[in-house]
């Protein structure tokens, strides 16, 4: 199984379940002849510490990757971004106690430019420092080529249409291709 831990970028919201990446990216897993069954665990609104608090049950069937995908709820409230950095490390070091420990992917994520550059800059780099000190596979940033690009977003300007869950499941491809 390739569990995606994520929030509502990843549950899709506003999008029929099959819009969503997560099951786009099963249609790549499908084409490739790979035999995984994908499984999007993303819930709208969740926080790294949500996902943690997640995680354990979520983690009771065999996962062979979990891809992360959390903290953007995070940097959107502002919150400690120690406390951030300590729920992922969390997140990463539970499932690593799994057995056999799935491999990890883990997209990053960029926090808005209203709590200022040092802020941005604390918050983008706990995904590179944390991706290296655990062996995961890191996606640059998930909605990259999506974020900015209107034409891929909702009203909202924060969650993609099913175009750029399109883009995103490329993205994540890239990533999660080697990685299977």
């Amino acid at each position: 199984m390739i569990l995606f831990l994520g929030t509502s970028l990843t549950a899709g919201l506003g999008l029929d379940p099959s819009e969503a990446y997560p099951a786009l990216v099963q249609q790549k897993v499908d084409t490739a002849g790979l035999r995984y069954r994908v499984v999007n665990a993303g819930v709208s609104g969740e926080t790294s510490a949500g996902a943690l608090r997640r995680l354990d049950w979520l983690l009771r069937q065999p996962v062979a990757v979990l891809v992360v995908e959390t903290g953007a709820n995070d940097g959107l409230r502002g919150q400690d971004l120690d406390a951030t950095r300590a729920n992922i490390q969390a997140i990463l070091d539970a499932a690593r106690r799994g057995s056999p420990a799935p491999r990890l992917v883990l997209a990053a994520m960029e926090a808005p430019p209203n709590y200022g550059e040092a802020y941005r800059r604390r918050f983008r780099a706990i995904y590179p420092e944390l991706a290296r000190a655990n062996g995961a596979t890191l996606l640059p940033f998930l909605l990259d080529g999506v974020a900015v690009d209107p034409k891929l977003n909702q009203p909202d300007g924060i969650h993609p249409t099913a175009d750029g869950h399109e883009r995103i499941a490329d993205n994540v491809w890239k990533a999660l291709r080697p990685v299977l």
